[in-house]
């Protein structure tokens, strides 16, 4: 048995690669791969070069700027193959998907089978690194997912109308709404393809799958599945920049999607059962997505030519589909009828105020939501109320806590200060007045302070009004990429790109501690709409005061540090791929602390202070003389002076701990994979950082033991990177600051 897979390129290269290694990594002879493109480059020319030593790789060039339905006619005119398979070049597949589907096509001699879209974010290396845990948590909350499960248990004779019944739930069925009907991931005899000449609608940009699958559910007589068999679905995680076909913003897509409806029920009867569950999809796309437009959107032409064709096509919806709809469905449907669009507009405002009211019940958080957007944000703004966030309310400290306290000392009875603080129990200096995070007053001072100083991006919900001003103080130097600088974003949302363009608009001040950073945020945030503050951090500013070793000696008091010992910071970042939810993620501690207390006990205690997404305590009984946990302690840069040596591997502290000229070791067990696959570095660790990379306990031990060697050993490239990175410090960078902001 033949197969012909079918790769229509869509010029991104990087993901063309993970989509012919999958393929090299099936490991079956009898496949022919044919790669449609529409111009030979120099990249393209590598990768035929390079996977023609591996795969049967044919190259079908198509005329300039074709779309991906004539790709694929193309590749069927060429294909010679028993079976054809589909594969997009921006996804790619696990090991055994081939041999999985071929074996299912001939021990029971099928037309068609189906293997199982999973939808993902990643690249294939980072996808298999992720683990199941994590992928199968995204592919749960993507709303395009698949319900081929739900077919699995369900039983179906071999007697043809329940053989065609199993061929329309796989096929049709089984997928959210009608853009959503695909030919991946579907192993098809040739000869059904051949003898009824099907060819994808070449009209088509984004929806030539429809009419080909529906063509495919008349013609087969034979269908199975193997949710094994994983396909995976790439979904591209930068839509400003290289968006997938369904990511474009087209307003002509309605357009098309209407066409490519009436094409598919034209090739059926309208009592077939293809043309039923066609019509179910439609009409969940009038009373889900379509009346939305309805009640929000700006453009005039919802309500009126595109709700007239809507009209026209609820016309024809049979009443046997609309027994089996929702109260609220039917109605829809029959106000449409009747070309009622007033009571329309009535019901869907109905329909979406009840929704909106089961959300704020569930969650009332969505309340706070719902007055911010509905009433405060129509009151003043108040010119002098400054608002303060950092990390998400959890601490009083970083850049807005040091603007904050020189505002305070330097303006007195100026401005009336909100700082967002989660513990019920924080107190901070200067009267300022503290609201908890998505609480009502939380919702209330967003929407009428003037001033907005975060260090981390704002609510998305929030909506930056004329007149209020945005200080983004940002975190740190970043060594990690960020951002649109990174490939692959494994820590956060999969839409994080999309979100951060939008939110990133609404910052009126950027702040970069050296021109590293303002260079890097430029890039990374694609930050060119506002002012950059290349000014040093504010939160250094502290380790230029003048009584630091005064407060520092304080502190060490306060925590119950022996005063006679020297202090080592172990201060580790979290690792993308430990993961137990949405900001929380795992973290098991590397470092022996048996070995370092017997090794170093005698001179020195250990402080351990882990990233605030980290959500594991670590467990210190038993060396609670020797290892102290200051994670909780709100301001690391207060901990920074009580530490005579730092301990970090991937974390932004060392650009500020540099500030002190201390010395620093690079805990990196897990280099390779942090710099190849989680993340990427902007910077060489190997060669530019001012210390050593160590990579065993053994190895910290003895790196300390012989600290005056070490210190001597990083000296020059120290200065070098103190000149880069922390030089602008001097202690005024909140003056600098307020200075620029606040006028």
């Amino acid at each position: 048995m033949k197969i012909s897979v079918i790769v229509p390129f869509d010029g991104y290269y990087h993901y063309l690669a993970d989509c012919l290694e999958s393929i090299k990594d099936q490991n079956v002879d009898d496949i022919e791969t044919l790669l449609i493109i529409d111009q030979y480059d120099e990249k393209i020319n590598e990768f035929i070069n390079c996977y023609q030593k591996y795969i049967n790789l044919k190259v079908v060039l198509a005329p300039s700027d074709v779309n991906v339905a004539v790709k694929r006619n193309l590749g069927l005119d060429e294909a010679t193959g028993d079976y054809v398979y589909f594969l997009d070049s921006d996804d790619y597949l696990m090991p055994g998907v081939f041999s999985r589907l071929m074996n299912k096509a001939s021990e029971e001699n099928l037309d068609l089978v189906m293997g199982k879209r999973w939808i993902s974010w990643f690249k294939k290396q980072v996808f298999e690194t992720m683990g199941q845990e994590k992928n199968e948590e995204l592919d749960r909350k993507d709303k395009d997912r698949d319900r081929n499960q739900r077919f699995v248990e369900k039983e179906y004779d071999n007697e043809e109308n329940d053989a065609q019944q199993k061929i329309v739930d796989l096929l049709i069925r089984s997928r959210r709404g009608l853009k959503n009907v695909s030919v991946l991931n579907i192993l098809i005899r040739k000869s059904i393809i051949d003898e009824h000449h099907l060819r994808f609608c070449e009209n088509f940009l984004y929806y030539s799958d429809l009419s080909f699958v529906v063509q495919l559910a008349q013609y087969s007589h034979s269908i199975d599945q193997d949710l094994d068999a994983l396909y995976v679905k790439r979904k591209h995680n930068d839509p400003i920049n290289t968006p997938a076909l369904t990511q474009i913003k087209d307003e002509h897509k309605f357009d098309e999607f209407i066409d490519a409806y009436l094409h598919a029920i034209s090739l059926v009867e309208k009592e077939n059962k293809i043309r039923y569950y066609l019509d179910s999809k439609l009409v969940k796309y009038y009373t889900n997505y379509f009346a939305k437009r309805i009640r929000r959107s700006q453009n005039d032409y919802w309500r009126e030519e595109r709700f007239a064709t809507m009209c026209s096509l609820m016309d024809d919806v049979r009443d046997d589909l609309l027994k089996k709809m929702s109260s609220y469905q039917r109605k829809m449907v029959k106000l449409a009828k009747n070309r009622d669009l007033e009571n329309t507009k009535r019901l869907i405002a109905r329909h979406l105020a009840k929704s909106k009211l089961k959300r704020i019940l569930k969650n009332k958080n969505e309340f706070n939501k719902y007055l911010y957007r509905h009433k405060y944000i129509n009151e003043p703004i108040e010119k002098n109320w400054v608002m303060f966030e950092t990390f998400m309310g959890k601490s009083y400290a970083d850049s807005p806590k040091y603007i904050y306290e020189y505002l305070a000392k330097n303006y007195p009875g100026r401005y009336q200060f909100i700082w967002v603080l989660n513990d019920k129990k924080a107190k901070i200096p200067y009267d300022g007045i503290i609201v908890k995070r998505f609480t009502r007053r939380y919702a209330y001072y967003l929407a009428k302070s003037k001033y907005f100083v975060f260090n981390i991006r704002q609510p998305l919900w929030f909506r930056k009004r004329e007149g209020q001003v945005f200080l983004e103080t940002w975190h740190g130097t970043p060594l990690k990429r960020l951002a649109f600088d990174q490939e692959e974003v494994t820590a956060a949302s999969p839409t994080y790109k999309a979100q951060f363009y939008r939110q990133k608009q609404e910052w009126d001040f950027l702040i970069a501690a050296n021109k590293f950073s303002s260079d890097i945020f430029k890039s990374c945030f694609m930050y060119t709409n506002g002012q950059m503050l290349e000014i040093g951090y504010p939160r250094n500013d502290l380790l230029y005061a003048p009584d630091k070793d005064e407060i520092a000696a304080k502190l060490k008091k306060k925590l119950k540090i022996p005063a006679d010992k020297k202090t080592i910071l172990y201060a580790p970042t979290w690792r993308d791929d430990e993961y137990y939810g949405k900001g929380q993620y795992k973290f098991k501690l590397k470092l022996d602390l048996e070995l370092m207390k017997k090794e170093l006990g005698q001179d020195y205690v250990v402080l351990l202070r882990t990233h605030h997404y980290i959500a594991d305590k670590i467990d210190v009984s038993g060396l609670e003389d020797f290892a102290f946990n200051v994670s909780k302690y709100d301001d690391i840069t207060e901990i920074y002076l009580i530490s005579d040596i730092c301990i970090t591997d991937y974390s932004s502290v060392f650009f500020d701990f540099a500030n002190l000229k201390r010395p620093m070791l690079f805990y990196t067990y897990d280099i390779d994979k942090y710099r190849d696959v989680l993340r990427g570095f902007y910077i060489d660790m190997e060669k530019e950082l001012p210390g050593p990379l160590v990579y065993t306990t053994q190895e910290v031990v003895d790196q300390i033991k012989n600290i005056d060697e070490m210190n001597e050993k990083y000296a020059q490239r120290y200065e070098e990177f103190y000149d880069r990175f922390c030089s602008i410090d001097d202690g005024h960078a909140s003056q600098r600051a307020v200075e620029a902001v606040f006028k």
